[in-house]
């Protein structure tokens, strides 16, 4: 879609006189909601920090006659209009949190070519218009003076209340990012809990998630990675300056998991976990999202149910780990009242995602290997084993087996050494097409390579 830019207002907080600065809502669901609710309780508090009173004078919602489960602020208009929002003079700051890439996308653009500010929660459009979004941007505030940019600010969208964006714009300008390993997933997050800690299959643990709302009706974008692929593409930007399309970041959900791979994890000393992993070596940037093997000795392996939590690895502060809620009403509100506040105190955000880099992004990376095979009784397994590694010299750490219970069940698991991950795949492709692996062979990162 083509945006035209206006030369409509840009609010600029002022230090001399109360104003009001005036939120439009677009979307007023679970999240406009708690924005709603929160924005009423800390009225008072929010004039002394910023000076300003933050008005709420429209929310666009689909169906105007829903009851709401919260009270609508006085002389609000309810509206299922999205554009009497974007389009009006009155409105300082859109507030966008109906979530999707297609009107969403137009209520963003638009409202930044009208000279608003925008608070989104809306990782996915994020994560596919970063590049649109920045241009944009830089295209609006050109001409503007030193402080008078249009801000776009995005807190809620990636790990819900947790304030990793603005940590890494505002934390890291003197260190150097060299990993970033996160559990920013709480739905895959709270099934692996399960089937860790309780011993649910993966049906079960799906299962019980859907029933306590924490999986979608159509839940592949969380068990298979994709959502935790969005929030990773959009902290490596920040993390690195890369820009990375999202399909050539390896990415592997937790379809394959089975209560096998947890006793032999418990074997191992450690658990498994859904991690979006990125890494930055002699210039190169890689990430992938895969479930990973942790040991028990590692901080994030204790992070459980629907929590999240990042770990920023970088040269001055070694280790942070930021943990808390990834989702929810409260949660996410909360990082969206946080941004508005921000905009209301006039602190401006020059480069919401951080300057760009000349790193480059490559798809291959360096770890140890967990890999499970199931196979049917035959001579020579182990060697061959051995010589299928040997081709592509990956070296062989352990060969674990449990006490085989059912033939029709049997598996044991390889543990390598370090080596690449295209190494690996050669491995596994080779391993799958002999004649005793019995299907498709599961395999996945440790998380330190240091661990064996």
């Amino acid at each position: 879609a083509a945006f035209t830019i206006q030369n409509n207002h840009a609010f600029k907080a002022s230090t001399t006189a109360l104003d009001a600065i005036k939120l439009g809502i677009v979307g007023g669901g679970t999240v406009g909601g708690g924005i709603c609710e929160i924005l009423a309780k800390k009225k008072d508090y929010l004039v002394q920090l910023t000076g300003n009173d933050i008005e709420i004078k429209s929310i666009c919602v689909r169906d105007t006659s829903k009851p709401r489960d919260f009270q609508i602020p006085e002389g609000c208009v309810i509206t299922d209009d999205a554009s009497s929002i974007v389009d009006s003079d009155d409105i300082d700051v859109v507030v966008e949190v109906m979530g999707g890439t297609t009107k969403a996308k137009d209520v963003v653009f638009n409202s930044l070519s009208n000279g608003k500010h925008v608070v989104t929660a809306n990782k996915a459009l994020i994560a596919e218009c970063l590049g649109e979004i920045e241009s944009h941007l830089q295209t609006i505030n050109a001409d503007k003076a030193v402080g008078d940019d249009i801000q776009f600010k995005y807190e809620a969208a990636v790990c819900g209340g947790i304030p990793i964006i603005n940590s890494l714009q505002s934390d890291y300008p003197g260190d150097e990012v060299t990993m970033i390993a996160g559990i920013i997933n709480g739905c895959t997050n709270f099934m692996l809990t399960g089937m860790d800690r309780d011993g649910l299959s993966y049906d079960e643990a799906l299962s019980q998630a859907s029933d306590l709302g924490y999986a979608e009706a159509d839940p592949t974008l969380d068990v298979g990675g994709f959502d935790a692929r969005s929030k990773l593409k959009i902290l490596m930007r920040l993390a690195y300056g890369v820009d990375v399309d999202e399909e050539n970041i390896p990415c592997r959900g937790i379809q394959e998991l089975t209560a096998v791979d947890y006793e032999y994890a418990k074997k191992l000393g450690g658990t498994i976990k859904l991690l979006g992993v990125a890494e930055k070596v002699d210039g190169k940037v890689s990430g992938f999202v895969s479930p990973c093997y942790i040991s028990s000795s590692d901080s994030l392996s204790s992070v459980n149910d629907a929590t999240n939590a990042v770990e920023i690895s970088s040269a001055n502060l070694e280790r942070t780990t930021y943990i808390g809620q990834g989702a929810g009403r409260f949660p996410t509100a909360n990082s969206c009242v946080n941004d508005i506040a921000a905009v209301a105190k006039g602190d401006v955000t020059t480069s919401p995602f951080n300057p760009p880099s000349d790193c480059k992004y490559v798809q291959q990376y360096e770890s140890v290997f967990y890999l499970r095979l199931k196979y049917s009784d035959s001579i020579g397994i182990t060697r061959q084993c051995g010589e299928v590694c040997e081709k592509y010299g990956v070296s062989i750490h352990s060969i674990l087996q449990n006490p085989v219970t059912s033939k029709s069940n049997a598996a044991f698991v390889i543990v390598t050494e370090k080596v690449s991950n295209t190494d690996m795949k050669k491995v596994v492709a080779e391993l799958e097409g002999l004649d005793w692996v019995q299907g498709p062979a599961f395999w996945m990162p440790v998380l330190r390579p240091d661990w064996v």
